[in-house]
C-alpha cells in the first residue's frame, strides 16, 4: 500500500505504552531512536490508554489527534513506541491515509541501514524477513487465478500465498548461508580455546561508548558516532595486557530496551561471543541518569543468550562529562569489580586493563590429580601446557599427577576435556613419587 519510509521522511511520534503514559526517559530514547533513522519529527503526541483498542491500539479520541496532525503537518509517516499487531498496523494505516511503523519496524530500519559486513546484512535481512512475514496483506488481487471462469482458471495461488512461499525460501536461504558463517566462527572460537587464549566481549546499552574504548584499547579504528546503534558489525582483535600475555577483545551490538525477538534471533551467533567468552565488560554510560535501568535490561538480554552467568566487570565510562577521578574497585577476592574511566580521553584504561589481567588467570593453584591408563591423550596435554611438576605410576596403569597451573587454565582443561570439577586432590603426591619431568 505505502512505499518503504526512507530517510529525512516527516514523522510523527507516537508515545505509548500498554501499561498506560511511557516514562519521560523511554520518550527520549524512542525520539533518538526515530533521529537515528533519518526521521524528520514534526510532531509527538502521548497516548494514556491502559487498554489498547484492538483495532487501532489508541482509542477513537487519540486517532482523531493524529489524524489532525497528519494533515497539519504533511505527515508522511507514523512511528509508534508500542509493539503494534499487523492488523492494527493495516487499520491505522487506512484510516490515516500513511505509512505506520512500530518500534520494532523502526529498529529494524536502523539495523538495515547501519549493516555493512555480509554477515550483518545477512542478519538484518533474516530479521527483516521474520518481521514481515506476519505482516503481508492482500495485495495484487488482479493476478489471483482463484475465480474459476473462462480466462480465470490458473495455479491456484493468490498473490498473498505467492509472498509467502517466496519469504519462506528466501529465509531458507539466509539461514543456509548464517549457518556456514556461524561455523566458520565456532571454528575460530575453538582455535583460540586450543591456543589457549581467553576471549573478553564487550556489551553494553547502545550508545554507551563500546566501540570508542574498543578503538582505545585496540586501535581497531572501529566507526564511532554519538546515535544509537552507529556500529553494529561485530569486531574482535587482540589485546596485550600489562604483563604481555594476550587476550581476545569482542566488540558485540548494542543492546535496547525491548529489543525485537526477530534482532535476537537472527544475531545470536553474533552475541554467541559474550556467551563464550572468559570475561564480560559490561560498559555503562556513567553520565546517564538512568543507568541503573539500563544496566537490567543489558542483563536481561545476556540471560536470554545464557551468558549470565559469566564473570563480569562493570566499566563505567563518560566520567570526563561527571567531573569524576577514574578508580577501581575489587569483590571480596581483591579482584577488578567496577572500573571508572573515560574511553576519549584515555583516563583509567591502564586501571582496567589490570583489572581484566588480574580477572582472568593471574591466580595458580597446586594439586593431584589421577588419570587412568585410558587417559593417555589427557596426560599428554598437561606435558604440552606445562603445568606437570611431577608424576607418579599408578598401580592400574594410570598415574598421580601434581599440577601447578592458573585456575583460569585448569577450568578451561576441565571443562574441554568432560572430567569433574573436583577431579583435582590435596597438594601432595604419595611419598614414593617419582620426577616425571
Amino acid at each position: 500500500m505505502f512505499e518503504r519510509p526512507q530517510s529525512g521522511e516527516r514523522a510523527i511520534l507516537l508515545h505509548a505504552s500498554p501499561g498506560g503514559t511511557p516514562e519521560p526517559n523511554e520518550r527520549e530514547e524512542f525520539a533518538e531512536l526515530a533521529a537515528s533513522a533519518g526521521a524528520v519529527i514534526v510532531d509527538q503526541l502521548i497516548s494514556a490508554r491502559r487498554r489498547p483498542d484492538s483495532r487501532y491500539f489508541i482509542g477513537k479520541g487519540k486517532l482523531d489527534d493524529v489524524q489532525r496532525s497528519v494533515q497539519a503537518h504533511d505527515a508522511e509517516l507514523i512511528i509508534s513506541s508500542a509493539s503494534l499487531t499487523p492488523s492494527q498496523e493495516r487499520n491505522l494505516e487506512k484510516t490515516l491515509k500513511c505509512r505506520v511503523l512500530d518500534r520494532a519496524g523502526l529498529i529494524l530500519d536502523i539495523f538495515a541501514q547501519r549493516a555493512r559486513s555480509f554477515e550483518g546484512k545477512l542478519q538484518v535481512e533474516l530479521a527483516q524477513l521474520r518481521h514481515l512475514s506476519t505482516r503481508l496483506v492482500r495485495g495484487w488481487t488482479h493476478l489471483e487465478r482463484q475465480k474459476g471462469g473462462i480466462g480465470l482458471r490458473g495455479p491456484g495461488e493468490t498473490q498473498l500465498e505467492t509472498d509467502r512461499r517466496l519469504i519462506g525460501k528466501r529465509i531458507r536461504q539466509l539461514k543456509e548461508r548464517l549457518d556456514h558463517v556461524d561455523s566458520r566462527r565456532t571454528m575460530n572460537r575453538r582455535n583460540r580455546i586450543r591456543a589457549e587464549i581467553p576471549t573478553v566481549a564487550l556489551v553494553g546499552y547502545t550508545n554507551a561508548g563500546k566501540s570508542t574504548l574498543f578503538n582505545a584499547l585496540t586501535e581497531a579504528g572501529v566507526y564511532v558516532e554519538d546515535q544509537l546503534f552507529a556500529t553494529l558489525d561485530p569486531t574482535v582483535r587482540k589485546l596485550e595486557l600489562p604483563d604481555r600475555s594476550e587476550v581476545i577483545l569482542a566488540d558485540t551490538v548494542g543492546f535496547v530496551r525491548d529489543l525485537p525477538h526477530e534482532l535476537i534471533a537472527a544475531f545470536r551467533s553474533t552475541l554467541q561471543e559474550a556467551r563464550e567468552a572468559d570475561l564480560i565488560l559490561h560498559l555503562i554510560d556513567a553520565s546517564d541518569p538512568n543507568r541503573w535501568q539500563r544496566v537490567r535490561q543489558v542483563n536481561a538480554v545476556l540471560k536470554q543468550l545464557d551468558a549470565d552467568r559469566v564473570p563480569q566487570i562493570r566499566v563505567y565510562n563518560k566520567i570526563d562529562k561527571l567531573d569524576r577521578k577514574p578508580r577501581l574497585t575489587n569483590n571480596r577476592l581483591g579482584e577488578g569489580r567496577a572500573v571508572w574511566l573515560s574511553a576519549a580521553t584515555g583516563e583509567g584504561i591502564p586501571l582496567l586493563l589490570d583489572a581484566v589481567g588480574n580477572r582472568l588467570c593471574r591466580k595458580k593453584i597446586q594439586g593431584v590429580i589421577r588419570l587412568d591408563a585410558s587417559q593417555g591423550r589427557q596426560r599428554a596435554l598437561l606435558f604440552d601446557m606445562g603445568a606437570v611438576l611431577q608424576e607418579q605410576p599408578a598401580d592400574d596403569g594410570g598415574w598421580h599427577i601434581e599440577l601447578e597451573m592458573t585456575e583460569r587454565d585448569f577450568h578451561r582443561f576441565v571443562k574441554r576435556e568432560k572430567l569433574p570439577m573436583d577431579i583435582l586432590e590435596g597438594p601432595d603426591l604419595p611419598d614414593s613419587a617419582v620426577s616425571g619431568i
